[in-house]
């Protein structure tokens, strides 16, 4: 019988949830000692030691331990804070599906506008989401995780901001794709390929503008400005194609123009390639990228002269051209004319003509030159075999305008052309889509209004009370729209005795849910009560004004702190592809929740259930092939 007692017997304190909370706080504060004895021992083996490779060592453990305290001080915050949905998740077991579809879709979406809705109606939802689930005030422990898209390193928030950026970054990728798949042989492919250039420049300024403080360089404010140029520079450059695709008439005012339009494209290119050597944009981005961007700053700018020369050398001005057509043309084209001649003087003068447009011809040359050096230098650049020829033919075209205008008798001149004006007709500008802004239905609209059952309120758990009919009066009234509440309860009626208060919200009777039902639609179901009453369920909102300030802001107005991000690793098992047997309840979302959600499109995910426990992966400083753009 004793063995019996003994082995019936239990730990009181071991069945309540107080006690488990406790323990689980325990092991935690175990571990947070530990890491804090390491940082310190680390901390001082740094003051006492001056040897390069042992400091370099030191730091590198310190990032592992502090990112490791981090995230056991966030887990313990989580602990210590209640953030609960007295919902059962299992009905809305289809709710959380298709969320989960629409999530693990995105990661792989199309190249073509199927694509951009895709993304346009998980971002939609992450709004709904963030405002039903994500309090701003108290944090819920899911990790948001991004790769940056440069360097492959990873990011990780407890916030949902940061999957709303990666999304955003995603779909100004995708345009960018979109784009550069346009048949740009047609006119109907070039004005999609504008299009899609300005709207992801659009994207990528709404994501700068909306989302400040992002913890991914990639999402800087000064990546984000250098790719937003570089969207534009390819949109003007569609533009060029644009304009010339009919072909380009031999004639002076044409010829000027599409000088003109070339500088243009030129000079949006230049700027481009000033961004990208910046520091520390330089350490970032692809060198190919920033000889690609130097190589059509020398292409369009010695097409421009090109065009100059041709307008200059193969057109005298006639009794029956218009004078004063041609000067205006002509003077437009310079900031300063050569030499500080006039127009009218430069166009009348034809040995001048031909001084000048040589001048432009060698300031050509020199251009395609230089643009073929900077193609040499890059391995990535040496594989396009038709830009090679592109630049080839340019060269040709013109040393061979330049033997056709030399004179072997001509004293050589060795006048340098100045630089033309950008001037054009249509400038590329940012297009916001329409997508960022699209309206979906919300997936958990049965938990009710979310301007009332939103995150920022906190909840009692649902009470329910019986309701009898005394006197023919059920002791209250009822006001506001959906959900209603209850008013003018009479403290000594038999409800307010079963523990309805005044202000409650009422969200069932008998088994049907009132959330969405307005005054009159409740009182249908309750007029028919009759002697053995009916259950209800109510609800109260409760005080939250003592509620814990949020940590400082990271992303878009207030966010928790960033995991930047060595140490929260992901081993090789995570590059294989599993399907998971259960998926996360959003409904149950907080203290039960240890489910870590990885982001988004073409990168790879990695679990964090136990970050501080996985080895250190190495990311390549290089052009990362999973890069968007």
């Amino acid at each position: 019988m004793t063995d019996t007692f003994y082995r019936c017997g239990c730990n009181p304190f071991a069945q309540t949830g107080r006690s488990k909370l406790q323990n689980k706080r325990a092991l935690l504060n175990q571990k947070i000692i530990k890491q804090m004895r390491m940082r310190a021992g680390a901390e001082n083996l740094l003051k006492a030691t001056s040897n390069n490779k042992v400091r370099e060592q030191v730091v590198l453990e310190l990032s592992y331990v502090n990112s490791d305290l981090q995230l056991l001080m966030e887990e313990l915050e989580g602990l210590n804070i209640h953030t609960k949905i007295h919902e059962d998740g299992s009905n809305f077991q289809d709710e959380i599906d298709d969320l989960m579809d629409l999530r693990q879709a995105c990661r792989t979406p199309s190249r073509n506008p199927s694509g951009i809705d895709l993304l346009a109606n998980y971002f939609s939802q992450l709004g709904f989401l963030e405002t039903r689930f994500f309090s701003p005030t108290r944090q819920i422990g899911i990790f948001f995780t991004w790769y940056d898209s440069f360097t492959g390193v990873p990011v990780c928030q407890q916030n949902i901001s940061l999957e709303k950026a990666s999304i955003l970054f995603n779909m100004a990728a995708l345009y960018s794709q979109i784009g550069t798949r346009a048949n740009r042989q047609t006119q109907a492919g070039l004005e999609d390929a504008i299009t899609a250039f300005q709207k992801s420049a659009g994207v990528l300024h709404y994501l700068k503008e909306t989302f400040t403080h992002t913890p991914s360089y990639d999402m800087s404010p000064a990546m984000l400005s250098m790719l937003i140029r570089l969207m534009l520079a390819q949109a003007q450059e569609c533009l060029f194609e644009q304009i010339t695709l009919p072909g380009i008439r031999n004639e002076f005012f044409s010829l000027l123009r599409i000088a003109q339009e070339a500088a243009k494209v030129g000079e949006t290119y230049s700027e481009v390639h000033q961004s990208m050597i910046q520091t520390p944009i330089k350490n970032n981005v692809p060198f190919f990228w920033t000889t690609m961007s130097e190589l059509k700053t020398n292409h369009y700018n010695s097409l421009a002269h090109y065009f100059v020369s041709t307008a200059l050398l193969d057109h005298q001005l006639t009794p029956s051209d218009d004078e004063d057509k041609q000067e205006k043309a002509l003077s437009q084209v310079y900031d300063a004319m050569p030499e500080g001649r006039s127009p009218l003087d430069i166009l009348k003068d034809k040995a001048e003509r031909r001084r000048i447009g040589k001048a432009h011809l060698q300031r050509s040359i020199m251009g395609h030159e230089e643009a073929i050096r900077t193609h040499s230098r890059c391995r990535h650049l040496q594989k396009l075999d038709i830009l090679s020829d592109i630049l080839q033919a340019g060269l040709k075209r013109s040393i061979t305008k330049f033997e056709q205008n030399d004179k072997e008798d001509e004293f050589t001149d060795y006048m340098l052309a100045p630089d033309i004006l950008s001037k054009t007709e249509k400038k590329a500008e940012m297009e916001i889509p329409a997508a960022t802004k699209v309206k979906v239905k919300d997936l958990f609209q049965r938990l009710g209004p979310l301007s009332v059952f939103s995150a920022k309120q906190r909840w009692s758990a649902p009470r329910t009370i019986r309701l009898r009919l005394q006197d023919r009066d059920l002791g209250f009234t009822l006001k506001g729209d959906a959900p209603v509440q209850i008013q003018s309860l009479d403290p000594l009626c038999p409800a307010a005795a079963k523990g309805l208060k005044e202000g409650d919200y009422l969200v069932a009777v008998g088994d049907t849910e009132c959330k969405w039902l307005g005054v009159s639609d409740v009182m249908k179901l309750l007029k028919d009560v009759d002697e053995e009453g009916v259950d209800i369920r109510v609800v109260s909102m409760l005080d939250s004004s003592s509620q814990p300030m949020p940590t400082k802001s990271a992303t878009y107005g207030g966010l928790p702190k960033t995991y930047s991000m060595i140490c929260l690793a992901h081993d090789e098992d995570d590059k294989k592809s599993h399907k998971v047997a259960k998926k996360p309840s959003f409904l149950s979302w907080g203290l039960k929740n240890k489910q870590k959600s990885g982001s988004t499109l073409s990168l790879p995910s990695a679990d964090y259930n136990g970050p501080w426990n996985r080895p250190c992966p190495t990311y390549r400083n290089s052009y990362n092939e999973s890069a968007l753009y």
